[in-house]
């Protein structure tokens, strides 16, 4: 099921996650280490 969800932040990317062992990986640029982001899945 779908939700509809409203974000406000100050940048967007859009990326596909790669397989990394027994779970996914997305990478962001460097200078958002220890920022906080939020992960949104966009298809099924």
């Amino acid at each position: 099921m779908k939700t509809k969800i409203q974000l406000s932040g100050y940048e967007m990317l859009e990326k596909q996650v790669n397989k990394s062992g027994n779970s996914g990986r997305v990478y962001v640029p460097i200078e958002w280490i220890g920022k906080k982001v939020k992960i949104i899945l966009i298809e099924k």
